[in-house]
């Protein structure tokens, strides 16, 4: 899925609101505290249900600018990432981009069909939380 949308707030406020959503959940998954200096190339475990649980690995960070992660669990690869291009003080767009490899063909399969079927729930959900971030600006 790929997204790019102009938000009317500043590049380094969206920038900031990604990272403290990160920040908290690396808090909330190891109990450690990190700071935003530490997070290219950090890496935790985190827990989506009591067994389920996948490596989450920030592939590349730069302030104001980029923030790329991927999961990697057993049976799959998710790779997301946001892209942020001030356009000017107060207009940003974003291109927002995930992409999920599969380890077998059938569960490849399986990730084209669901993401075909659930891609526009997805993109309204995601256009939502974005329409949320502006309105706290």
């Amino acid at each position: 899925m790929k997204l790019v949308q102009k938000l009317n707030i500043p590049s380094n406020y969206f920038y900031h609101k990604i990272i403290d959503s990160v920040l908290y959940d690396i808090r909330k998954q190891t109990g450690t505290d990190v700071t935003e200096d530490q997070l290219d190339g950090f890496s935790y475990v985190k827990k989506f249900n009591n067994t389920t649980s996948a490596k989450l690995l920030i592939t590349k960070l730069v302030p104001n600018e980029a923030y790329h992660y991927e999961t990697q669990s057993t049976q799959t690869k998710f790779l997301v990432s946001y892209d942020i291009k001030a356009i000017g003080d107060h207009e940003t767009e974003l291109t927002y981009e995930e992409h999920v490899e599969a380890k077998s063909w059938m569960r490849q399969v399986n990730n084209m069909v669901v993401g075909w079927l659930m891609g526009w729930m997805r993109r309204r959900d995601f256009r939502k939380m974005l329409t949320q971030i502006e309105e706290s600006y």
